[in-house]
């Protein structure tokens, strides 16, 4: 993970504690820390924040609270404005994909970004927008533009985290290299010489045709040394289990003799 700093998430006007503590937790989800709340209605703090936080303290126990917006924004260079609400002003208009990207590139250079989101009720008003230098819309289906405010923040907190670090998590490992060519050549050779003994070949003209597709269905699958050996412990039960069927055969053919 990048050490860029990561955008200020500002909230104007929150209501309910819980969406508070459901932004915190979207938050530390993808790397943000820095909540300011411009004139909560309930005051601050709300234990029931906490609460709907599910464990991302840090996030609320350093948050700030400001009277209004232009104070909580003062000290940023660069504030995007997130609203789905058209308010007649002629402003860049971008997407979450695209907010990230610019405030990745200027955080890098030092800038302190920030991205602003309005009250649940009524969102951002104009005195509030002309404050930023764009606004940030989510592409929701027309039939339903709504979303809350966890849901918003979420999906910009998300977008950030892309533009900063787009790998996989490292929680999941990195994949075992593909087995060497001598080892994958080595099954196939075991795999023909089995289903050759098993009668797979039929008619024999065909056995060439037959081993190249088996050869491309399990190259796709881009084996590890770990898997290839797996392969060839199958290949040898099942070719035990056609020996021992036979073996059985032949006894039941000399006891009834």
């Amino acid at each position: 993970m990048s050490e860029t700093a990561a955008p200020v998430v500002i909230l104007d006007k929150p209501q309910l504690a819980e969406n508070i503590g459901a932004v915190a937790r979207v938050m530390a989800n993808f790397g943000l820390v820095d909540l300011r709340l411009v004139n909560p209605r309930d005051g601050w703090p709300q234990d029931r924040a906490w609460a709907a936080a599910s464990g991302a303290d840090w996030v609320l126990d350093g948050v700030q609270v400001f009277d209004t917006v232009a104070e909580a924004v003062a000290d940023l260079e660069r504030v995007l404005a997130t609203t789905g609400r058209p308010r007649g002003l002629r402003m860049p208009i971008i997407t979450p994909r695209e907010a990230a990207t610019d405030l990745h590139a200027r955080a890098a250079s030092g800038q302190k970004v920030g991205l602003l989101f309005g009250g649940e009720r009524t969102g951002l008003e104009t005195d509030e927008l002309v404050l930023c230098q764009a606004i940030v819309t989510i592409p929701v289906d027309e039939r339903h533009r709504s979303l809350n405010l966890a849901q918003a923040v979420s999906i910009n907190a998300y977008e950030w985290r892309v533009a900063v670090d787009a790998g996989p998590p490292g929680i999941f490992g990195e994949a075992e290299p593909p087995a060497p060519a001598a080892e994958v050549e080595g099954m196939f050779g075991h795999l023909e010489v089995e289903l050759e003994n098993g009668g797979f070949f039929h008619p024999p003209e065909k056995k060439p045709t037959m081993m190249r597709a088996i050869r491309a269905m399990l190259n796709r699958a881009d084996l590890s040394s770990q898997e290839v050996r797996t392969l060839r412990g199958m290949i040898v039960a099942l070719a035990r289990g056609r020996g021992r069927v036979l073996e059985r055969r032949v006894r039941d053919l000399t006891s009834t003799d």
